[in-house]
């Protein structure tokens, strides 16, 4: 196969983190390249899988970006499929997922360009300390700690997003600083392995202590599967499903990732088996 590697103009050569994917599947013999979503230069009916990597630019343009993915998916075959791209790129599917029964962090969503009063709003909700930030985003893009103390800051911030952006707020929950929150990666619809994410604000991304591979706890992964059962997900190529406990000590679904997650290769070795696999048996002979 001759497979796109999508990434984005800041990381033209990939994130380190699938380097180890596009090793293994050049000794399989396949032709694994990256490729930049938006430059126009690129034939995309040339390859036969455009598999979604690294386009981490695309919520500061989600429509452009959705209109390249249907251009894509027209052209070759992208992985993850055209609708649950579209679905999951805007965290209004927290609500969605809440609705069908799952659970997931309450969840709020704030149109663009609406008034929107914080204080009142955690105040009828009962929450001392919640979390701001845009309902398309990527990367702790534009996310802040609200409370009492720091109210007329975070209204400030909100005011400013909804400008132009849609926002969500969410009670803050204590156990993304400890335990932390855990990552479960699905590939091929099957658990694959797990870590433990460093919350963003103790300074955390998925470097250092807060990538560390940890064994997901029966309740956890039962409720990742529950999940993807009801995102309607079980079949796709790859998913991560983070989740934190509640006050009650139930896990609860905080982000799906369905688009261009970080899956962790470089924790899990017997992962990129996995998805070399799993995209083989999806070839256009398979």
């Amino acid at each position: 196969m001759r497979i796109a590697l999508v990434t984005c103009r800041r990381l033209p050569g990939l994130d380190p983190d699938d380097h180890p994917l596009a090793l293994a599947l050049a000794a399989r013999g396949h032709e694994a390249v990256p490729a930049i979503w938006d430059d126009p230069a690129v034939d995309w009916t040339s390859y036969d899988v455009a598999l979604l990597r690294s386009p981490w630019d695309y919520f500061h343009r989600r429509d452009e970006f959705l209109e390249w993915a249907a251009r894509a998916a027209a052209a070759t075959r992208l992985l993850n499929p055209l609708d649950l791209v579209r679905w999951n790129s805007h965290k209004s599917y927290l609500v969605a997922l809440r609705e069908r029964g799952a659970e997931v962090i309450p969840t709020e969503i704030i149109p663009a360009r609406s008034i929107f009063d914080l204080r009142g709003r955690m105040a009828a909700s009962g929450w001392t300390r919640a979390v701001l930030k845009p309902a398309v985003s990527a990367d702790a893009f534009g996310t802040i700690r609200v409370n009492h103390e720091t109210m007329a800051a975070g209204q400030a911030h909100a005011d400013a997003l909804l400008a132009e952006r849609d926002m969500m707020i969410q009670p803050y929950f204590a156990s993304v600083e400890e335990p932390g929150e855990r990552c479960l990666i699905h590939i091929d619809g099957r658990y694959s392995h797990a870590v433990r994410k460093r919350s963003h604000f103790l300074g955390g991304r998925h470097v250092g202590p807060e990538g560390i591979t940890i064994a997901a706890e029966d309740d956890e992964r039962a409720a990742a599967e529950r999940i993807l059962r009801l995102a309607r997900a079980e079949g796709a190529l790859y998913a991560r499903v983070d989740l934190a406990r509640d006050d009650d000590g139930r896990p609860c679904l905080m982000e799906l990732e369905l688009v261009e997650p970080t899956l962790f290769f470089n924790c899990a070795p017997d992962a990129v088996a996995r998805m070399v696999a799993a995209l083989e048996a999806r070839a256009p002979s398979a």
